[in-house]
């Protein structure tokens, strides 16, 4: 959690080198100034290549830390199995010295009354002892094969998770890429080995489907919206997009219904009912006026 912290204040602190931070404002000439620039005219990214260094390097300490720690966990198990192991040696040796010399005590009794022979007794002490070890050993064994399955279990949970973050990572890198993407081709691309990495993404075929609209596809980006809602039937950007799509198919009714669906399951696309060039189409529809209306 601390390495957490120092993250995002490392991330906050890259924004803070324009001046200043998310909770100040810019006084009135500081404002005047950045007003007058061409954000267009910037020639490079917007962080700090040594916040992201230090966060690539902080992750990979996580990794090590997860390894040595996994470590630790396989050394314990093994410690405790010797233990056990050997507390159950040393009950089998108690066990057998204390029947031994019971057994020696009353065989010297048979013998002096004569009811058997000193060999049959050997006999019989000695199937007893090989009966009851065989029983102390397919115990232990049991013991130790539960033991060893536990341990498999533990590492292979930890392999899972090392592999969720690894892909974690590198879908979180894809975002940061397309969200630097000026080009909806490239775009699509980067939403392409998303979907590779995780193919029912959600938010990813969205985001696709927004991208082919920029390329005059409606058709491509309605196939792509319903991808999405066979995976998150309740998705609202799937349904936003599916309205643009069909508005710009001129297919006003379908736009209307599939928009107001987008409504429903979020009220913040109403700021941009007038304001989406995609939605342009709809302006002289009676239904879409309607709907505008009710959110006004």
């Amino acid at each position: 959690m601390p390495r957490i912290l120092i993250l995002c204040a490392l991330f906050l602190a890259g924004f803070s080198s324009f001046g200043w931070t998310a909770e100040e404002s810019p006084s009135p000439a500081v404002a005047a100034q950045t007003s007058a620039v061409d954000i267009d005219s910037l020639e490079k990214p917007l962080y700090s290549p040594f916040i992201e260094r230090y966060m690539l390097d902080e992750l990979k300490q996580l990794r090590v830390d997860m390894a040595a720690n996994k470590n630790q966990l396989l050394q314990q198990i093994l410690d405790r199995e010797h233990n056990s192991v050997d507390r159950g040696v040393a009950y089998a040796t108690d066990t057998i010295t204390y029947f031994f010399y019971l057994i020696a005590a009353v065989s010297s009794v048979l013998v002096i009354v004569g009811w058997t022979s000193i060999r049959d007794i050997k006999e019989r002490v000695h199937s007893f002892a090989d009966e009851e070890i065989s029983k102390l050993v397919s115990e232990y064994e049991h013991r130790l094969e539960s033991i060893e399955h536990q341990l498999m279990q533990k590492t292979q949970h930890i392999e899972e998770n090392r592999d969720e973050i690894e892909l974690t990572q590198e879908v979180q890198s894809l975002w940061l890429r397309a969200q630097q993407e000026h080009s909806s081709i490239n775009k699509i691309e980067i939403y392409d080995q998303i979907l590779k990495l995780q193919h029912e993404n959600c938010e990813a075929l969205t985001y696709k489907a927004d991208a082919v609209l920029d390329l005059n596809e409606p058709q491509w980006a309605v196939n792509l919206c319903h991808q999405a809602l066979k995976v998150d039937a309740q998705n609202s950007h799937a349904f936003y997009q599916l309205a643009c799509a069909h508005s710009e198919m001129n297919q006003f009714e379908d736009a209307v219904h599939y928009l107001a669906k987008a409504l429903e399951q979020s009220e913040s696309y109403r700021q941009e009912l007038s304001s989406d060039p995609a939605l342009r189409p709809l302006a002289d529809f009676q239904p879409f006026i309607d709907l505008v209306g009710k959110a006004a």
